[in-house]
């Protein structure tokens, strides 16, 4: 029986930019696909009209995502899960409908974030198989916690079941993308964003891909994603960003879906994250012939001993040629470094400064702190170290930092390396940066604008955030 479901994405954050909800693109895809009518709510842009929308509405079901659980900044630590509660008291005061749970930041904590909501039902990893398989089971009597994913409550404790990656097949059509938020995002960014694959195969110690979307690449059709470029470009986009964890999981994926970028032809530009490894400059010069114009890698660190620490697997100098390569293709790019992880020491910091002039013309954005998230190689070794135990709030940001180290000593460090070479962007986010932002997007840039922000940093020091909403979701 076909139902009414409104989707609501939770996300508030805007720094350095607002980003496009989109798993429910993927999500309502599904759903609309399985018979149901979907409407949604982005609290961005009508956070205020939810009771309205509600009531003229009648959904059965109100499914809720949250992508961040905080701001992943060590000096503000400001948490947006308590949003979740709240939303749900107000879906609970104004309708009768069933509320579930989802979104990256939910799948970290699904059992506490659930039982303190008061939420039906939760569904941690992606929704697209479970979501449709709980209203069905809901629909039919059936035992919902049979399915993989589902989290629920189990007498006075929630329990939660094993996710169940499954294959990228299902197209996205325009009519997935609901043309008021489509208008609202490429105006207060210019960007939309597409994801070409899901999972990660890597094991760097803090990341949380692998906790929400699984340990091993799926990877969607070559011709969909071309056909979802063109649709986005169609749609009014200049510039799109792919969400994937590493764009660069495979050469043959890079090539295949490259080429078939290129035999459709949209007229858009785009960025990805990608690993400083296994790049040449073959590759690259493809990736740039099919509108690569921004490369933002996570190299973490640039001394090899601290990356061994991370669990990066590659070294400082697999970092410099896949640089190099970007470099020589014409290629922007822009090093992630999570600095006071473990293995950190003042000396490394000053090693990782020193090789990074030798990334000529790349941005360097630096954060302070690694975050420990359950389920991660990070939280096993905080635990180990007697730095956290069984009963530490994790939902309350914590932060691991390397023996000896201290906050302001590192931002103190960073700050004179920002100093004396202006590529380095480092500190917490000021208002004369929101105000950057905001002139840059009015006059129509477009695309990530860190290079706009080293650039200005050699005439007028400006307090930037390292953070992106490009970053890992939670």
């Amino acid at each position: 029986m076909p139902r009414r479901i409104l989707l609501v994405s939770l996300n508030r954050c805007t720094t350095p930019d607002p980003v496009f909800p989109l798993g429910l693109t993927y999500l309502g895809s599904a759903l609309r696909r399985a018979g149901h009518q979907v409407e949604w709510l982005d609290v961005q842009i009508a956070a205020s009209s939810a009771e309205a929308l509600i009531e003229s509405f009648q959904p059965d079901i109100v499914g809720i995502s949250l992508r961040n659980i905080d701001d992943v900044l060590i000096r503000v630590r400001e948490v947006y899960f308590p949003d979740v509660t709240e939303f749900c008291a107000r879906v609970r005061r104004c309708s009768r409908a069933l509320v579930v749970l989802g979104g990256s930041g939910f799948s970290v904590f699904p059992d506490r974030l659930l039982a303190a909501s008061g939420a039906d039902y939760g569904i941690q990893g992606e929704g697209e198989l479970a979501f449709p398989a709980l209203i069905s089971a809901i629909e039919n009597g059936s035992d919902p916690s049979l399915i993989p994913g589902v989290v629920h409550r189990q007498d006075t404790r929630v329990q939660a079941e094993p996710p169940q990656p499954a294959a990228l097949s299902l197209p996205v059509l325009p009519s997935d993308r609901p043309d008021p938020l489509v208008a609202h995002y490429l105006k207060a960014s210019g960007t939309l964003n597409v994801q070409t694959q899901r999972g990660c195969a890597h094991a760097c110690c803090y990341c949380t891909y692998p906790v929400i979307e699984g340990h091993h690449n799926r990877r969607r059709p070559p011709d969909q994603i071309a056909e979802e470029f063109a649709q986005l470009a169609r749609q009014g986009a200049r510039y799109l960003f792919v969400v994937d964890s590493i764009f660069n999981s495979s050469e043959a994926h890079v090539v295949e879906t490259c080429e078939a970028i290129l035999r459709r032809r949209p007229s858009l530009s785009w960025g990805c994250f990608l690993r400083p490894q296994g790049l040449n400059a073959d590759l690259m010069r493809l990736m740039k012939r099919a509108g690569l114009t921004h490369a933002e890698f996570g190299s973490d660190s640039f001394t090899d001993s601290v990356l061994q620490e991370y669990g990066k697997r590659f070294r400082f100098e697999d970092v410099l040629q896949a640089d190099e390569a970007a470099r020589v293709a014409g290629v922007e790019r822009c090093h992630f470094l999570i600095c006071g992880g473990p293995g950190e020491t003042l000396e490394t910091l000053e090693q990782t400064h020193a090789h990074a002039s030798r990334l000529h013309g790349a941005v360097i954005m630096a954060v302070v702190g690694m975050r420990i998230y359950p389920g991660t190689a990070l939280y096993r070794r905080a635990l180990k170290e007697g730095r956290i135990d069984a009963t530490t709030d994790l939902l309350q940001p914590t932060y691991y930092l390397a023996t000896g180290l201290d906050p302001e000593s590192i931002f103190a460090r960073l700050q004179e390396f920002s100093r004396v070479t202006p590529n380095w962007i480092a500190g917490d986010p000021s208002p004369e940066y929101t105000r950057l932002v905001a002139r840059l997007r009015e006059r129509g840039v477009v695309g990530p604008l860190w290079s706009y922000f080293a650039l200005l940093q050699k005439f007028r020091p400006l307090a930037q955030s390292a953070s992106t909403q490009h970053s890992a979701p939670p």
